[in-house]
């Protein structure tokens, strides 16, 4: 596995592999891996010729007060699972090459990234948007791997892809949950054993939403105040039915939407949803381990 760190050897060796008509499968992530990337890095290199995977930290993701310096980062454990799942190469670029001191272009993908996560967290999905945009120029993926997980953030760079012509398909693989159904996040490492108890109401609420819309339930005031009920426990960032491509809010489920909830625990923010489509009736949430 090819360890990469400077972006002109990143985009030589995509280059490469696409003049041998090669085809790269891309995960990005920040490091701090657990079965939700290692699902996606499973799928990158099943369905491509070439898996590459990137690890970077990205401080404008990040807002003063949140935990930028306490982020996890066990590079070389990290390193071990990659080569594991069979990545070809892995794209570590320093904070000061991704972000020199006259840096100052930024992406910003409007109105899909301006509510949920975007309300309490106003400078995150911009250095999203431009950090994936960086990523891409570097790696060159003919696919990329998101986890449902972050469903805001998978809508935001599907548009985002779309808008500037980006030529790259966007997978969406779905949530891996503990076998007790907690979503799997990289800050659960920050949970106290009994704030983890408590975090199990974000998948408990969904669970038992998702029960109600398999029933016939279609009005989103009756399925989001159940949710509420069962999260009285926690401090609710916010509790939403949205539309699953624009994510703006919506009162009934007549079409593909997202049930999605934040809440803050004494040592982290966690965010879990579900996918409903009402066509389908098939919620999107995976409820085992996923390996």
């Amino acid at each position: 596995m090819k360890r990469i760190q400077h972006a002109d050897s990143m985009r030589s060796w995509a280059e490469e592999q696409r003049s041998l008509h090669k085809t790269i499968g891309f995960v990005p992530t920040m490091g701090a891996l657990h079965a939700g990337h290692l699902s996606l890095a499973d799928a990158a290199v099943r369905d491509n010729d070439l898996g590459v995977a990137s690890i970077f930290v990205n401080p404008t993701q990040f807002s003063p007060h949140e935990d930028f310096n306490q982020y996890p980062r066990p590079l070389e454990k990290d390193l071990a699972k990659l080569e594991a799942a069979g990545i070809a190469a892995v794209y570590m670029p320093t904070v000061v090459a991704m972000y020199p001191r006259d840096y100052s272009t930024y992406v910003n993908v409007d109105n899909v990234s301006e509510g949920l996560c975007g309300g309490s967290r106003p400078h995150f999905f911009r250095g999203v948007a431009t950090v994936v945009t960086k990523l891409f120029n570097a790696v060159k993926p003919h696919r990329a791997y998101f986890g449902q997980k972050d469903a805001q953030q998978c809508a935001v760079i599907k548009r985002m892809v779309r808008d500037l012509d980006m030529g790259i398909e966007i997978v969406e693989m779905p949530i891996v949950r503990e076998p007790d159904g907690l979503a799997m996040s990289s800050r659960n490492a920050y949970l106290t054993s009994e704030d983890r108890k408590r975090a199990l109401c974000l998948s408990r609420a969904l669970f038992d939403a998702e029960k109600k819309l398999k029933k016939g339930e279609r009005d989103g005031e009756v399925l989001m105040r159940g949710i509420r009920d069962t999260m009285r426990d926690v401090e609710i960032d916010y509790v939403a039915l949205v539309d699953a491509e624009t994510m703006q809010p919506v009162r009934e489920t007549i079409r593909p939407v997202v049930l999605a909830v934040a809440a803050f625990l004494p040592t982290a923010r966690l965010i879990d949803n579900i996918k409903f489509d009402p066509n389908t009736d098939d919620a999107g949430s995976q409820r085992g381990s996923g390996r």
